[in-house]
C-alpha cells in the first residue's frame, strides 16, 4: 500500500551553494505533477555575485546559527498547504533528517547527506574538503568562501576544468562558519531509534565532502524498527551531483521511489 500521499515537495539546500541548484529538479518534478518549494536560507535571498560582493562582512549570515536555519525550513514546512517531502543536498540532507524527526515531513530524501550528531565524520576526504569552514582562529564574524581550488576537490572533482569554473561562478556563495561549526552540536541531534516517516539516502561513489561510506554509515545508524529506509550509492557522481549533466538519473530514481513507496 502506498504511504506517501503528498504531492508538495520542499527542497532543502546545502551549504556553500545558491538555492538556484534546484531550478533544474524544481521543473523536472513540477513537470510530473508536483507542487515545489527551493527557498533559501536565511541571509541568502540574492544572486550568487550579490552575495560574494558582500564577503566577508556579512554579519547575518556570518552569525546564523544552526538552530535557526532548522526552525527557518521547519516554519516552511509548517506554512504550506499540505505536509511536503523533504529533499535535502549534503547540509540540506542534514536538515532533512532533523525535520523528518521531528514530524515536519511524511518522506525524506537525504542526497549525499552531511552526517547528524552521532555519527562521527572521520574519513579523510571529508576532514580535507571540510575543515576549512569551521573557521578555527578565525573571526565568527566574518563569513567563509570557499576557494577554487577547494571547490574544485569538494565539489567538481573529475571534471572538465572549464565545467568547474563555470559552476563556480554561477552557484558558488559565501557561508556561515557559525552555522557549519552548529552541525557538530545538539542542534542536529535525531534519535535513531524512533520510527519515522520513509527516509531514502543516496550517495556518489566519487564524493569528496560527503563521501559514499559516510552516507552508508548515516543510513546504517538508524533502527531497523519496521520504518522504510533505503540507500542508494551512484556510481561516479561527485558532490555537483544536483548540476552534474546525468542529474536526471538520481532525480527519477528518487521520483520512482516516491511513487512506489
Amino acid at each position: 500500500m502506498k504511504t506517501i500521499k503528498s504531492k508538495t515537495i520542499l527542497f532543502i539546500t546545502g551549504a556553500f551553494v545558491s538555492h538556484t541548484c534546484w531550478d533544474e529538479w524544481k521543473e523536472h518534478f513540477e513537470s510530473k505533477g508536483y507542487t515545489t518549494f527551493a527557498p533559501p536560507w536565511p541571509y541568502k535571498d540574492a544572486t550568487a555575485q550579490e552575495l560574494r560582493d558582500r564577503q566577508p562582512f556579512d554579519i547575518d549570515l556570518a552569525t546564523l546559527t544552526t538552530y535557526e536555519l532548522i526552525d527557518h525550513y521547519a516554519n516552511i514546512a509548517k506554512s504550506l498547504p499540505e505536509k511536503p517531502i523533504l529533499i535535502g543536498h549534503s547540509f540540506g540532507g542534514l536538515i532533512t533528517q532533523v525535520l523528518l524527526n521531528r514530524d515536519f515531513g511524511v518522506a525524506g530524501v537525504a542526497i549525499h547527506s552531511a552526517p547528524p550528531k552521532g555519527v562521527l565524520p572521520y574519513e579523510f576526504s571529508f576532514l580535507n574538503a571540510g575543515w576549512k569552514v569551521l573557521g578555527l582562529f578565525t573571526s565568527m564574524k566574518k563569513t567563509y568562501m570557499m576557494s577554487f581550488k577547494d571547490w574544485q576537490y569538494a565539489f567538481v572533482n573529475g571534471m572538465d576544468a572549464k565545467d568547474q569554473r563555470a559552476a563556480y561562478a554561477k552557484y558558488t556563495i559565501p557561508e556561515s562558519k557559525t552555522a557549519a561549526r552548529g552541525a557538530l552540536t545538539d542542534a542536529t541531534k535525531v534519535d535513531y531509534d524512533k520510527p519515522h516517516p520513509p527516509l531514502l539516502f543516496t550517495s556518489g561513489s566519487t564524493d569528496h565532502i560527503m563521501p559514499a561510506h559516510l552516507n552508508y554509515r548515516n543510513y546504517k545508524k538508524y533502527k531497523q524498527n519496521g520504518s522504510i529506509l533505503e540507500y542508494k550509492e551512484f556510481p561516479g557522481k561527485n558532490h555537483f551531483v544536483l548540476g552534474l549533466p546525468s542529474w536526471k538519473e538520481d532525480a527519477d530514481y528518487i521520483l520512482n521511489w516516491l511513487e512506489k513507496t
